[in-house]
């Protein structure tokens, strides 16, 4: 037997391609890699591809919408566009699964724009959605007053209907009384050729409020990281105050039961002064 559909968090699939670049073998029988659990970076999903044939499809949800609440999928205006733009949309969490209700508000429960650019938090609402949890009092941190369910996600959605997360409510970096996005950030540096995991965290500033810091396992075939160079490749990527204020090379990232990055014990390495 064969496997045709897997499906698990990005790391599973860093894993995974690692394993495949340095012991190959054949896996034409997989049809489709389904992504979930967090945002995977654009350019593991061009290796996949590029490199080894398989399609990477994303996927968005949670136990409470009984899961599933955006699937990405190519569309048929879609199939001459040049490479560079599908994998675009690829890298999306995708379209909204019929019978899901969603929009993106911002800190003061406004409707924001489908523009592709305007972040702001997911609300879903749905025949199958979650309404309230069992034996707990409504709570506003998770529901809103006509009804729809805070997913504590940030994300754009483009004018087609493409949703795209970009952090956790929790994970945003305000410095200066600006966003910035810590899974762009972790996505970008994982792209570059030393890095095999990149984890983007705030940290208190005396002047900005908060910074990032990252934090980075290199690459096997890399002997050290070059933190200035790392710079130097974002630099052209983002807004200067993105860029991170310090990157730190660990040997391993903490990670959930389930593969995420876990950025609660990050933050505690941090207090605990053991990233420096």
């Amino acid at each position: 037997h064969c496997v045709t559909i897997a499906a698990g968090v990005p790391t599973i699939w860093m894993g995974l391609y690692q394993e495949l670049k340095n012991n190959p073998r054949d896996i034409s029988c997989v049809r489709a890699l389904v992504v979930g659990g967090s945002a995977m970076p654009r350019s593991l999903t061009e290796r996949y591809e590029t490199e080894l044939g398989v399609n990477v499809v994303h996927a968005w949800g949670m136990t409470e919408m009984s899961p599933l609440g955006t699937v990405c999928n190519l569309q048929r205006q879609h199939f001459d566009l040049p490479q560079h733009e599908r994998l675009d949309i690829k890298a999306k969490q995708g379209y909204i699964v019929p019978g899901v209700e969603m929009r993106i508000v911002n800190d003061e429960g406004n409707a924001l724009p489908w523009d592709g650019t305007t972040m702001g938090e997911v609300q879903v609402r749905g025949p199958w959605i979650i309404r309230s949890y069992f034996k707990r009092e409504p709570n506003p941190e998770s529901f809103t007053d006509d009804g729809w369910f805070r997913t504590g996600d940030v994300a754009t959605i483009s004018s087609d209907g493409y949703m795209q997360i970009t952090d956790r409510t929790k994970d945003l970096i305000k410095s200066g009384g600006e966003w910035i996005s810590s899974v762009a950030l972790e996505n970008l540096l994982m792209a570059h050729p030393t890095v095999a995991e990149a984890a983007v965290i705030a940290i208190p500033d005396a002047k900005w409020a908060e910074r990032p810091l990252a934090v980075v396992v290199r690459a096997p075939d890399c002997d050290a990281i070059d933190s200035q160079a790392l710079l130097a490749y974002l630099a052209p990527q983002v807004a200067r105050f993105w860029l991170p204020d310090r990157i730190v090379e660990v040997d391993a990232i903490p990670k959930t039961s389930v593969g995420k990055f876990d950025k609660k014990v990050i933050r505690q390495q941090y207090a605990a002064g053991n990233l420096t």
